[in-house]
């Protein structure tokens, strides 16, 4: 079940290279199709999952290279299903509001729908060789669109997000290498690797762990493994930014997850230096967006402040404090693509993404007002939305573990709040600007379904508490939780 979902993005990307279409509209239509079978196909693999039943499901395995002990070992559980759910949703709107793209639209969809395949193997990789591999083939596509389809300074972005991320990737592997040796039977098999791992010495983890880190560091992105990040999101077509910054910095968290299940003793000597790094990420991403006047700038250095919360969720090694990192990996998915989405749109009709250019939308463009401060105010986890559920968690597992230190963490946060409400001031409310078209009826219906997902787990969250606690459980059960 698990294999058509992940080579159904291929099979329409080979469709879409060969039809002989001339026209955009035909290709669009065409990925649009796909997107929405990997969306279909996904819930009804969701509507299969059972939260009390076995931690891993739908599990199917074929071996790969028995020397080396690889096999193509496919499963999901509860964190990873989450994952996959936001991927297909997200890509769907990504192709959705790629409705008037006409240079290079054949090999644009092309690379999308490879990507959203990429990006369901590695949530869906139980073996870590496997999962390297996804991980390696998320980077060809994401190259390519930043390169050959991206902004003025396409080509430096380009090769600055590659460079950083296969750097990364080359201490991952190194670490997974030496995981392999300590496996039983020398097996790459993520249940044999974190049998061996947690048999390791404490050392021989903080070394593991360190490459690890490093890797999966620099996709979420942990400051100061940032580097790439605003450059890329900057020069990076709207609804790609979408899903570099919904889907891909997920896979960060997502990895450091299953290296805490791996290497546990190493978690547990690296907490307290976790938690800073993720003090520290918060203020430093939301001072720099609070300081920008680019627009899609500002949503970059913003979600190196709210990846701040995953880590530090994760850093609590607790059932709540894990529960607001993955709710938090989730919500923070869906606002990043709703403030993308308005500043990509923006940018469509005016060229322009400078704060200073706009002004009183509500007057002007209501629609586009509307889905600005929802996005900006959704994103600081206003009451009602999803990242209030995250943050809540987050904080109370950090105040559970360690005490009236977790006030700082409260205090950074703030900071996002300022930059938020400075944002919905300057563009919405005061001052002049440009005229411009309210948003269509198909961008209003991406930004719609993207607010309704918010608010739905904002108001009503047991369905995804519920999807994730038996996964969540298991995690923080390896840390005496």
């Amino acid at each position: 079940m698990l294999k058509a979902l992940v080579f159904l993005p291929v099979v329409g990307a080979v469709l879409l290279a060969v039809m002989p279409a001339r026209r955009a509209l035909p290709l669009w239509q065409a990925a649009m199709v796909f997107a929405l079978a990997a969306l279909g196909y996904a819930l009804w693999l969701a509507s299969r999952f059972d939260p009390a039943g076995a931690a891993v499901q739908m599990f199917e395995s074929r071996a790969w290279n028995v020397r080396l002990g690889s096999y193509f070992a496919l499963g999901v559980d509860g964190i990873s299903l989450a994952m996959v759910l936001l991927a297909a949703l997200l890509s769907l709107i990504a192709v959705l509001v790629s409705r008037r793209m006409n240079e290079g639209a054949r090999l644009y969809y092309v690379l999308v729908l490879l990507l959203e395949s990429a990006m369901f193997g590695v949530f869906t990789a139980r073996d870590w060789s496997l999962f390297y591999v996804f991980w390696e083939a998320t980077l060809i596509p994401l190259f390519f669109l930043i390169d050959r389809l991206g902004g003025p300074n396409r080509q430096r972005a380009a090769l600055n997000f590659f460079l950083y991320t296969l750097g990364g990737s080359v201490f991952m592997l190194v670490a997974l290498l030496f995981l392999y040796d300590a496996a039983p039977g020398h097996s790459f098999a993520m249940a044999d690797m974190a049998a061996g791992g947690r048999e390791l010495p404490v050392n021989t983890q903080l070394l593991i762990f360190a490459g690890l880190f490093i890797g999966f560091g620099v996709k979420m992105p942990v400051f100061p493994l940032h580097g790439w990040l605003p450059l890329a999101h900057v020069e990076a077509p709207s609804p790609v930014s979408i899903l570099l910054s919904g889907v891909l910095l997920k896979m960060g968290a997502y990895g450091l997850i299953r290296a805490a299940e791996t290497l546990p003793a190493a978690l547990l000597a690296t907490q307290d230096w976790l938690a800073i790094l993720a003090f520290v990420s918060l203020l430093y991403g939301g001072v720099l967006a609070w300081r920008q006047q680019d627009l899609k700038a500002m949503v970059a250095y913003s979600s190196i402040s709210h990846m701040g919360v995953v880590l530090l969720g994760i850093a609590t090694l607790n059932v709540t404090g894990l529960t607001g990192a993955v709710v938090q990996m989730v919500a923070h998915g869906l606002t990043a693509a709703t403030l993308f989405l308005v500043v990509g749109l923006l940018y469509q009709r005016t060229h322009s993404r400078d704060l200073a250019d706009y002004g009183s939308l509500l007057g002007k463009a209501p629609r586009f007002a509307f889905f600005a401060a929802f996005g900006l105010l959704a994103a600081i986890g206003l009451p009602g939305s999803a990242g209030f559920i995250a943050e809540l968690h987050a904080l109370l597992a950090g105040y559970v573990r360690w005490g009236g230190w977790v006030i700082l963490l409260g205090l950074a946060m703030l900071v996002g709040a300022a930059y938020s409400l400075r944002v919905i001031g300057r563009l919405c409310l005061k001052g002049e600007g440009m005229e411009l078209a309210d948003m269509t009826r198909t961008e209003t219906l991406a930004a719609g379904l993207l607010a309704v997902c918010i608010v739905t787990l904002g108001l009503w969250p047991a369905p995804l508490l519920e999807l994730v606690a038996g996964s969540v459980g298991l995690v923080a059960g390896r840390f005496g939780e």
